[in-house]
């Protein structure tokens, strides 16, 4: 079997791609092993972290927005989460505008409910803190997300900061699932580098590279993925490098990004109150972006 990826496929069980990642349900009860896994693998993949009737109630609020907006077959059943192919603004609804949906308290109640605030009071041990905004996705048939780093658009607080992607509803393989390169979070060369950069001061494209290929090959590493059911999760390292599996089915895949961190420690400002400002100069229309090649040249990477 053949995945796509960006402008290329992958076939599973190769050295590029695999849909094997280990989850860490067996060692929820100690913060200790939890912690020395993410340093491990930079990564934990927990089945049913959410209720599944509280992600599920979500999921059928935005729905219902998706139906409103036009973005969903008119001919099937909303719940069907088919995704309309004349939708006008194209096959993803990124998280600008989604401000709406993400306020509501069916939506909250999974990203900022007591079991997934308890799960991070045990692993960072102490008060947790989520960002304000929170990343919600409904992407259709042939939307996928680029490689990158969360850490280039995020990093001016606390380093000690995860992200966790949560699938909205069951996602299977041909609805572009996240995939994540497994050991990217310790790529020295790329962390001391695009790693260190902010899109809003040094602006960058955001993005690392357009080719999975080339990350294997130049940095090592595997790209790796899996199926998701509703109340699954999967947290990361803000240094692990991701991006999404192209959305080849007839549905819209809905998942959310949320982050994470101590309450003590500093937090970015874009992200933050009840209007976050977000990136300020990076999606300014007038911004001279430095396209990725150069910045790669000049990283050395």
């Amino acid at each position: 079997m053949k995945l796509p990826f960006l402008n290329c496929e992958l076939k599973v069980g190769s050295k590029y791609l695999t849909t094997e990642l280990r989850d860490s349900n067996d060692i929820l009860g100690s913060a200790v092993a939890t912690r020395s896994r993410m340093e491990d693998d930079g990564y934990l993949l927990i089945r049913g972290l959410h209720d599944k009737a509280q992600v599920l109630a979500a999921r059928r609020k935005i729905l219902e927005k998706l139906t409103e907006r036009g973005m969903l077959d008119p001919n099937a059943s909303p719940m069907e989460g088919i995704f309309n192919p004349d939708y006008k603004e194209g096959p993803t609804t990124g998280s600008m505008n989604n401000k709406e949906l993400t306020r509501a308290p069916e939506f909250r109640q999974v990203v900022e409910g007591e079991r997934i605030m308890n799960f991070f009071s045990r692993f960072l041990g102490g008060e947790p803190l989520s960002f304000d905004f929170k990343w919600l996705r409904t992407a259709g048939t042939g939307a996928g997300s680029p490689i990158h780093c969360d850490i280039v658009f995020m990093g001016r607080g606390t380093q000690n900061l995860y992200s966790c992607w949560t699938p909205i509803g069951d996602v299977t393989l041909d609805m572009g699932p996240l995939v994540i390169c497994l050991g990217s979070h310790k790529f020295e060369k790329v962390r001391q580098t695009y790693g260190a950069s902010d899109v809003d001061r040094d602006l960058i494209e955001g993005k690392f590279s357009d080719d999975p290929v080339e990350i294997v090959d130049k940095f090592g590493g595997i790209w790796a993925t899996t199926e998701f059911e509703a109340g699954d999760a999967i947290i990361f390292s803000m240094f692990n490098m991701h991006g999404s599996l192209v959305n080849t089915s007839n549905k819209v895949r809905i998942s959310v990004d949320t982050r994470y961190q101590l309450a003590s420690e500093p937090v970015d400002e874009r992200w933050g109150g009840q209007n976050p400002i977000g990136h300020y100069e990076w999606k300014k229309p007038d911004a001279v972006i430095e396209p990725l090649e150069r910045s790669r040249a000049r990283w050395g990477v």
